[in-house]
């Protein structure tokens, strides 16, 4: 209640500093137009007089008389505006003053009962400064550690761990750029053995360096991941934020959507497109997502308990109706992408190679799909 009626205090305060002119009237005004007339002509005597001393040259002495004469006539003009106008009539000023005071007193009290925390309890300065405290000192504790990690590794050039530390370190005090730089040397320590999930990383700290914009060194680091590693589900997530980037909603649900049925629940792109999956199926003008599906336990006996010529109609029935969906429908890499391995674990090699190079048709000018195409021909034995 204390803080409340100092609130109110300080609020009413302000309002009648803001407020006097209103109860004042216009008298004031018509003073100061009066008071710069008789200036103006003092000073137009003055001119005559330095005029007749010599101090201003004809030419100088006419052209300063034509301007404070313009600026007599401006309050000239002022004066008889004001006077034509005349005072408003106090009690209304008054009241009008009274209504302001009353409304935006009630309209703040309002908003911050509404917005604020009148029962917070205080936060004395000393606290916050030890806290603010503690804040720094951990900052420059950490800072310490990395310039101290730093110095060894300048020693160890090719230290794949401590560089990797260095990278974590970096990432964690938010300093982004230096961590796309030390990352870069993870994967210049590997060379041409690194594995797709480096580089994957890498694209990640840049796009975070560039507060979550895919530039296109980000892109061509990213194709070059996937080309490595096409199921990596960060270089899969990132591929959707792609596109997403691009306008192109269609092209980013089908990845987002596989990512978010095959989990874990935990994982933190999961949890990134779980909320903003719905609303991305909109934008692609298509359905919302419902729940994975998958064989029950009875179809996966079922399946099991085929004969070999049944159970292969099966698969090869499952494989055609895809090659017609894409055939007549399209769809997103991953689905070609199955395709193809499927024609190459059925033997149907030659097909496999016509649907990759179809494919690659299909998602010319997209490095990551034709990384994702190019991985799966691989895995179906094609020849490149």
């Amino acid at each position: 209640m204390v803080f409340l009626g100092i609130a109110a205090a300080l609020v009413l305060g302000s309002l009648a500093l803001v407020l006097a002119p209103l109860l004042r009237g216009s008298g004031r005004l018509a003073r100061r137009a009066s008071h710069d007339m008789q200036v103006f002509r003092d000073q137009l005597r003055e001119i005559d007089a330095d005029r007749a001393r010599g101090i201003l040259s004809a030419e100088e002495a006419e052209a300063t008389r034509i301007e404070v004469s313009r600026r007599l006539l401006a309050a000239a003009d002022a004066e008889g505006a004001e006077a034509s106008a005349g005072p408003a009539p106090r009690g209304l000023s008054r009241a009008a003053a009274l209504a302001a005071l009353v409304l935006a007193g009630a309209g703040v009290g309002a908003a911050y009962l509404q917005l604020g925390a009148p029962g917070m309890p205080d936060q004395p300065l000393r606290e916050r400064q030890a806290q603010i405290a503690a804040i720094e000192a951990e900052r420059n504790d950490g800072a310490a550690l990395i310039a101290q990690l730093q110095k060894v590794l300048e020693g160890r050039p090719d230290d794949l761990q401590g560089h990797r530390l260095l990278v974590t370190s970096l990432a964690g005090m938010g300093r982004m750029a230096e961590a796309v730089d030390a990352q870069r040397r993870v994967i210049e320590i590997q060379g041409e053995a690194v594995p797709g999930h480096e580089l994957v990383s890498l694209a990640g700290l840049m796009i975070a360096a560039e507060g979550g914009r895919i530039s296109p060194e980000a892109e061509a680091v990213l194709a070059a991941g996937l080309a490595k590693d096409p199921e990596d589900p960060s270089g899969r997530y990132f591929s959707g934020l792609l596109f997403i980037q691009n306008d192109q909603p269609e092209r980013a649900y089908p990845i987002w959507s596989r990512l978010l049925e095959e989990g874990p629940p935990d994982a933190p792109w999961v949890k990134a497109i779980a909320p903003v999956i719905e609303e991305l199926a909109a934008q692609a003008g298509l359905p919302p997502p419902g729940p994975a599906r998958g064989p029950g336990p009875a179809e996966v006996e079922a399946a099991g308990a085929m004969p070999a010529g049944e159970r292969q109609a099966m698969i090869e029935g499952m494989v055609d109706r895809l090659a017609g969906r894409l055939a007549t429908e399209g769809g997103p890499p991953e689905d070609w992408a199955q395709l193809i391995r499927s024609l190459g674990v059925l033997g149907r090699a030659e097909e496999a190679g016509r649907i990759r190079d179809e494919a690659g048709d299909v998602f010319a000018g997209d490095p990551a799909a034709l990384a994702q195409i190019a991985a799966a021909a691989r895995d179906a034995g094609l020849a490149p």
